[in-house]
C-alpha cells in the first residue's frame, strides 16, 4: 500500500494493489487501478466509516456455488476481512452500502482459461446480496482498465477507464498477477498430495 497525499482534495491518498483492503474512520481517499480484478467501495452511509479491496480471484469459479469452491474463497476472504475492520471501526451493518468496480476482460480471457472477469463480477454481486449489503452503482465488464478514487466518509468513488499507455501498464501489471497467480495455484496442488 501506498500512501500520499493530495492538495488538490487536501487528504490522504492510500492507493491499493492486488490482495490489499483498508478501512478508515477517518476521512481519507483509496485509489486502485482496476483490469480484471474486483474493488468493492462498502461505507457506512450514517457513521461515514469507509473501505476498500482488491482481490482477483485465482481461477475459474462457478459462480452460483462460490461458497463451495475452493476457488472462492480469496474472494470470501477479502470481503469479509474488510467487513470485519468496518465493524470494528464502529460501522454497522444494517447501514452499510457497497459499490463495485472492475472486472474488465483486459485480458482477453479464453473460456479455456476461466473466465476471471465474470466470475468476479458474478461472485461480487451474489456475495453482497447473501450478507444483505445494498449495491447501490457498479462499473463493470468491458475490456478496459479503470482508476478508481474512494471517498470513505461519504461513498463517492471517482472512476476513470483507461486508454493507450495506461491500458497497457494495467495489462502487464495483469500478466505479472496472472503469472504468480498460477505458480501459486500449482504451489496449493502440490502441497494438497500427501502419501500413506
Amino acid at each position: 500500500m501506498r500512501r500520499n497525499y493530495s492538495r488538490r482534495f487536501n487528504r490522504r491518498v492510500l492507493t491499493l494493489t492486488p490482495g490489499e483492503y483498508f478501512a478508515s474512520k477517518d476521512p481519507v481517499i483509496i485509489s486502485t487501478i482496476l483490469g480484471s480484478c474486483i474493488s468493492a467501495c462498502i461505507f457506512d452511509i450514517q457513521n461515514k466509516i469507509g473501505g476498500m479491496n482488491h482481490f482477483m480471484l485465482p481461477s475459474q469459479i462457478d459462480p452460483d456455488n462460490f461458497i463451495y469452491t475452493k476457488t472462492g474463497r480469496y474472494g470470501m476472504y477479502a470481503m469479509e476481512l474488510l467487513i470485519g475492520d468496518l465493524l470494528t471501526l464502529g460501522a454497522e451493518r444494517k447501514h452499510l452500502r457497497a459499490k463495485i468496480f472492475g472486472g474488465g476482460n483486459v485480458l482477453h480471457f479464453r473460456k479455456t482459461e476461466g473466465d476471471i472477469p465474470y466470475s468476479n463480477i458474478q461472485f461480487s454481486k451474489k456475495f453482497l446480496a447473501m450478507e444483505q449489503i445494498p449495491l447501490l452503482t457498479m462499473d463493470v465488464g468491458g475490456t478496459v482498465g479503470r482508476k478508481i478514487f474512494f471517498f470513505t466518509d461519504t461513498g463517492k468513488v471517482l472512476a476513470k477507464k483507461l486508454i493507450g499507455t495506461q491500458q497497457s501498464e494495467v495489462i502487464q501489471e495483469e500478466l505479472r498477477y496472472k503469472k504468480n497467480l498460477l505458480r501459486t495455484k500449482a504451489e496449493d496442488s502440490d502441497s494438497d498430495r500427501f502419501d500413506i
